[in-house]
């Protein structure tokens, strides 16, 4: 049996959304077009070739923000124990010491470079879990390198002598 009561709220259902809800919508549409002005002026240029109004001076470049050197990025590099990029007969032998011990590596060549110069940083930082870290570094793609090769590497790199830094 129904009860009586007060009618069905659909009865009474508009399609304007209640009061709060408008002003969320204006709050949440004010706060994006601010965060895009805001994005939109950080991108713009204040360098003006056209800008003839005011004269600025322009700000020039102190040591502390110049271009890094080679010579400084060889330095950073050799402290953090990565050899520098072996070019013609160093990177062949390379490629032919690693490919002597795990022949799938040298697929990708500059990847197996990559790959044995960082691999180089975990073993002059004297870093854990040497052999697992060689498998992880030296599968890529459709190669994939087991431990037991990555110890295998890891003996080849030392060796060979190419981690000396």
């Amino acid at each position: 049996m129904d009860r009586p009561g007060p009618p069905s709220a659909n009865v009474y259902r508009t399609n304007t959304p209640p009061p709060g809800e408008i002003m969320r919508i204006r709050h949440t549409a004010a706060a994006t077009i601010a965060m895009l002005a805001c994005t939109l002026t950080a991108c713009t240029s204040t360098d003006s070739s056209s800008d003839t109004t005011a004269a600025k001076p322009k700000a020039t470049a102190s040591k502390t923000t110049e271009e890094v050197t080679q010579k400084q990025k060889d330095d950073a590099l050799a402290a953090a124990g990565i050899p520098k990029e072996p070019t013609g007969a160093d990177r062949q032998k390379l490629l032919g010491t690693l490919a002597a011990v795990a022949p799938d590596v040298v697929r990708y060549e500059d990847k197996a470079i990559d790959a044995a110069r960082n691999q180089c940083s975990s073993i002059n930082g004297g870093g854990q879990k040497l052999d697992w870290a060689a498998s992880q570094r030296f599968s890529y793609k459709d190669v994939a390198t087991s431990e037991a090769q990555g110890a295998k590497i890891n003996a080849a790199l030392k060796k060979s002598g190419f981690c000396k830094v």
